[in-house]
């Protein structure tokens, strides 16, 4: 066996009848179900200290044990899929990622990332993020839609990495949750780190934590549906943290079954609709140029599925009006 450099454990909460592959590729998104699959049939996974078969169901109170092996060298090679680049130049461009599309190859993803389709349809990248991350700045979570800006050299990803870093970079998203959200505007500033428990999820609660802060707005209430449209603006830049953030207000991100959304909270047309996609789109990004320093804002209108999720809510509620 390979060296392990990361042992995570953790107990099945609900009796969800899922194989054990797929249980795993669904608690930790940066696994593949692929990657899964093979770890668990070369003995990286223990069911209450017994391999198992990939196609074993766990039951609730299951302890599952999962060996994380030390990665293998990537080979990243370019691969022609589309992906929509609305602006370049030659220091930056900006992309608009498609959900379901992961940013970087790992493990579980060694192709059809977003870096083997920037490698197809760019030039140039930035190499401070090694082979496997040229030109990646910051990331959006695999089942994210939304705006992008990748680094075409070195001197500008080190420009843009402060400005993210010193909060100077304007990130707005648009965002379904479950749930009525009561006030109009509100600010959520809990601070974020990893789950003790799940170590591939975060958590408002975790002992070790960095500060994160969001900024929410009401668009639309769906009040039949139970369901919110807002736009959010964060302020720091936390992995999962819209999600983490609203899902410890008591409103989860539609989709989001990671952080506490609910299949059979809303009727299956919707459900269908998202298919593995959270309702969460970076629709808007404002940074300065890493040259010229000029302010520079891009915005996109909805992306699928999200533009079909809230058309069909829209039309319910027109049509449970009347």
């Amino acid at each position: 066996m390979k060296k392990i450099v990361e042992i995570v454990e953790f107990t099945v909460r609900e009796d969800i009848q899922k194989r054990l592959d797929v249980l795993l590729s669904n608690s930790y998104p940066d696994i593949s179900r692929t990657y899964a699959k093979k770890l668990i049939e070369e003995g990286y996974v223990l069911v209450n200290g017994k391999c198992r078969k990939p196609s074993f169901k766990p039951k609730k109170g299951d302890i599952i044990t999962l060996f994380l092996p030390e990665p293998e060298q990537l080979e990243v090679k370019p691969q022609n899929i589309p992906i929509t680049v609305i602006y370049e130049d030659k220091d930056i461009a900006v992309i608009t990622k498609p959900c379901g599309l992961v940013v970087h190859p790992s493990p579980g993803y060694t192709s059809g990332t977003l870096v083997n389709a920037l490698l197809f349809h760019l030039k140039d990248l930035s190499s401070i993020g090694g082979k496997e991350r040229p030109g990646i700045v910051h990331r959006l979570d695999r089942q994210t839609a939304g705006l992008m800006v990748v680094a075409k050299n070195d001197k500008a990803h080190l420009n843009l990495v402060n400005q993210f870093t010193d909060g100077n970079v304007k990130k707005l998203y648009k965002v379904l949750v479950k749930g009525i959200v009561p006030q109009d505007y509100g600010t959520v500033d809990f601070p974020i780190g990893r789950n003790p428990v799940h170590r591939k999820k975060f958590s408002v609660f975790s002992p070790v934590s960095k500060p994160a802060l969001s900024e929410f707005w009401v668009l639309e209430r769906f009040n039949l549906l139970g369901i919110t449209l807002l736009k959010v603006k964060i302020h720091t830049g936390r992995t999962h943290q819209i999600r983490v953030h609203m899902s410890s207000l008591g409103f989860p991100v539609l989709g989001d079954t990671t952080y506490g959304f609910k299949r059979k909270s809303v009727p299956q047309e919707l459900n269908l609709l998202m298919g593995d996609c959270n309702m969460l789109v970076a629709y808007k990004l404002g940074f300065r140029h890493p040259s010229t320093g000029n302010w520079l804002e891009f915005e996109i209108e909805d992306p699928s599925p999200f533009r079909e999720v809230l058309g069909w809510i829209r039309r319910f509620q027109r049509a449970a009006s009347f």
